[in-house]
Parts: C-alpha cells; structure tokens; sequence
C-alpha cells in the first residue's frame, strides 16, 4: 500500500536527521530573495485553503512561529506579542504545491533541427527558482539525467547555500536499449538493475522511475530493491503494460492512460510498440468501457497511485495551450523561438490524435480518482518546451479542474496527495497546527477562480517568506540553457 508505515517512519528519521538543514542560515544570495524571516509572525484578514479538500475558512490568521504553523483562528482573535504581522485582506492561503513531476532539466534548443538526439541539459539556475516562485515548494525529481548534480542542488538548498523548493531525489532512469537520450544508462540485465538501484541507494537517492524500454525482469528486479530499502519505484512505461507493472509490485505510473501501450494490438512482451498504432488503438477505445475501467479497477486494487501530467500533454492538442507570457518571458530567446516555431507547427496539425487523447486522459484521470485511486500532480517540462516548472504547476491545477475536479479537490490532488505519496503528510501537504509553515500565497480565492492560483504573492518554506517577483527575475530569459 502507499505509504508503507515503514516508509513513513523512515522518512520521520530523514526529516529529524535533516532538521539542523532546515534551518540554516542562508547565504546573501539567498536572503536576497527572502522577505520575511521573522521566528514570529501573523498572516491576517486571510483566506484559508487547508489542502483537506474541506471548504475555504474565510478572514483567518495563521500564527507562524520558528518554522511552523503555530495557530489558525479567526481574525479576531488576539495577536501574539512581537509577531511580524501581515494584513492579506484579499488574499488566500493554501499548502505550498507539492510538484510529483517536477524534473531539473528541460530539452535544449536544437542547433541543427534535424538531429535525432535529445540533450537535456540541468537547469540548476532557473528551476529551483521557478518552482519556488510559482509556488511549489516540494518536488520529487521523477527521473533524472544529472542525479549528481540534483543531489548537489538538493544539498545547496537544505544547507541554505542556495533557494528552491525541498527535493526528494530520484536516480538516474531505468532504461534499456533503444533510449532516444544520450544521457541515460541503458541496462543489459536484471543484475544491472539491482546494482544501479543500490548504488544510487547510496548515493542519497530517494526513488526511482523505470523507464520506455526496460523489461519485466529488470523492473521487477528495481522494485525488489527499492522496497527492501523501504523505497518507491514510478514508471513512465512503453515495454511493460500498466496491468503488468501493477503486479509486479510498481508504486506509481506516470502520465496516464495515454502511455499505456497494453491495448495495442499484436503487442509484444518486453517490447515497446510503434507510437502511431499504439495511440490509434487508444483511440479506438472508450473511455467508460471495459479495457479501461477494467485497468482502473485493478489499480486500485494495487494501490498503484498515478501521476497527472497534462500541461505536457497540452502542448500537443492543436491550438490548446495558453500562449503566457510569463513562460515565453522565462525563455531564453533561442528555446522561445524554437517553441513558437514548433508550436505554430502544431496548431496547423491536421487530424491529430491528441484532441481525443487529452480528452480521454483527462475522463481516466477523473475517473480514477473518484474510484478511490490516489492522484498526484505534476508538470512534466519537457516535451518541445511549452512548460516552464511554477507556471506548469499551477496550470496542471488549472487542468484538473477542467477535467471535472472542484477547485478544492484539486488543490488537494497537487498538496495532501503529493504528501502521503511521499509518507510526509504529517509534516507537509495541508494546513494545520504543528506541520511545517510552508504556503502559498496568493492573491483572490482559488477555491471559486482557480486560475487564482496563478497570483502569487508570497511563498513560506520553513515558515520563510520568499518573493516570487525576485525569484522569477532571476531566472528570466534563462530557461532552456541554465
């Protein structure tokens, strides 16, 4: 089941391990960020969104002291002595978003269009920023091309060398042979599987995620390991069907039903299928029908948990995604180009599969949840590079409720959820007495406008309040080469 008691204890020992980290003092680069660091302060005449799914408690004040929520009563109620007070008349509180597919690299423009290789350079500059600016203020890296470097940023921001969001660190992909990305090892056998997974176990990462080409052996393989070590393993799967990853023991599947490759015809074991006809046979499927209610069912029945990433998926829809200007803003001029020009491409597309695989991905999703299945949330930037992390976070929100959330239950989905995948809600996900202060704050009421999510104001990690307008500053114009 997800989480393992075990796995929550362990994680209780990693986070009193880590305490001193969390403390830190931070450098000047980081305090230039910071725009509130007082042990004691009062957030007042706010809104709050507790992350439960339970309705928006409106004129509240949230009592911070020395890094956690300390109190939350009405406005009315006196004020502590001493406390740093902060009117948000107008603004609302939520948990900071807990991002499921938030990797640190992004695809880089490509000087000759025609290569067939993907590079993925780390964007140790830009994202940690960006995460935190719109919000998140934990992730899980979901796959990694850099997992030396991730851990490196990961140590920089708990020792308060660096700012960005809190990292639960994945290792490098379980991939076989057959990968379109240079940067990834690819397996030769179930050994080789066992020996990456413990190594990296040892090296400090937390998950790991299996990837297109890796067999059933090898994945089998990886989850043993991983659970011996009270660890998770996800998925993005090509080779190996949903029903097959659910019962050889996978945590998580990423993405959804539009990866899934189990329907597709002629299929064969351990083999990833040609794209075309496994999205035709998807096509050709109804969404309320047998196959795939059948794999909702089971699961569940698994305890398999699934991770949403539709602003990826947006990106390919003709015409779909919003043209923000806070993500072209973000963009270095060469991967703005490269999008653009890839995006017009894309919206002159003529009979693509996409606008009814988006739709079915959105009803699976949907119907996943209300089967009970635990859904988290993530961004996922990469694709042809229309999704920027913060503003992909707050967008794959935006998603889930046009794929029939409440506004409240998708803030549940992208904070609680996140949390108990990650065995800490106890400490993080929702806002309560005694869990760690950090928040969300933004401007107008998510919980009746969700694209007031976008408005943020004020973001608490550790009870400190960061300036997302400084933060964004920072990292504009960078994206897509740091």
């Amino acid at each position: 089941m997800y989480p393992p008691l075990m796995r929550k204890v362990a994680f209780a020992l990693l986070l009193c391990s880590l305490c001193v980290l969390a403390y830190a003092a931070p450098s000047k680069e980081v305090a230039a960020f910071i725009k509130y660091d007082q042990p004691l302060i009062v957030l007042t005449h706010v809104r709050v969104i507790d992350g439960t799914g339970a309705a928006a408690k409106s004129d509240q004040t949230i009592v911070i002291r020395d890094g956690k929520i300390a109190a939350i009563q009405p406005a009315s109620a006196a004020t502590p002595a001493g406390a740093e007070v902060i009117d948000l008349t107008g603004h609302s509180v939520l948990p900071g978003l807990v991002g499921m597919h938030d990797h640190m690299y992004y695809p880089a423009p490509r000087v000759n269009a025609a290569a067939k290789e993907g590079m993925y350079p780390e964007h140790a500059s830009s994202f940690p920023k960006l995460y935190l600016g719109g919000g998140v203020t934990s992730i899980r890296t979901t796959g990694s091309v850099e997992p030396y470097a991730d851990l490196e940023i990961k140590h920089a921001i708990d020792s308060g060398n660096a700012v960005g969001p809190k990292m639960h660190i994945s290792g490098p992909y379980l991939e076989g042979p057959g990968t379109f990305a240079l940067q990834m090892h690819q397996l030769t056998s179930a050994e080789d599987a066992k020996r990456t997974v413990e190594y990296w176990i040892s090296e400090g990462a937390t998950t790991f995620k299996a990837y297109m080409f890796i067999t059933r052996a090898e994945l089998k393989a990886a989850i043993d390991t991983a659970h011996a070590h009270k660890l998770t393993v996800t998925g993005h799967l090509c080779s190996v069907g949903f029903t097959e990853a659910a019962d050889l023991g996978i945590d998580d599947l990423e993405h959804g039903l539009v990866v899934d490759t189990e329907f597709t015809p002629g299929k064969e074991p351990d083999k990833c299928p040609a794209t075309t006809p496994a999205r035709d046979a998807l096509v050709k499927l109804d969404e309320k029908g047998p196959e795939i209610q059948g794999l909702i069912r089971h699961l569940v029945e698994k305890h398999v948990a699934l991770t949403s990433t539709l602003p990826v998926f947006e990106t390919f829809v003709p015409g779909r995604a919003p043209n923000d200007p806070r993500v072209l803003d973000a963009m270095l001029p060469e991967a703005r180009q490269e999008y653009l020009a890839t995006r017009e491409r894309t919206a002159g597309a003529k009979n693509s599969v996409w606008p009814n695989l988006f739709a079915k991905e959105m009803a699976f999703e949907h119907d996943f949840a209300k089967a009970g299945g635990l859904l988290l949330a993530g961004l996922d930037p990469t694709g042809y590079g229309g999704v920027v992390p913060g503003y992909g976070d707050q967008r794959e929100v935006e998603l889930l409720v046009e794929a029939g959330f409440a506004p409240l239950e998708a803030i549940r989905i992208a904070t609680l959820n996140g949390a108990k995948f990650l065995g800490e809600e106890s400490v993080i996900g929702s806002i309560a007495p005694g869990k760690a202060a950090d928040l969300d704050v933004v401007k107008g009421d998510p919980s009746a406008n969700i694209k007031d999510i976008e408005n943020v104001a004020i973001v608490f990690k550790d009870g400190v309040g960061y300036d997302p307008a400084k933060l964004v500053e920072a990292a504009n114009g960078t994206v897509g080469l740091r």
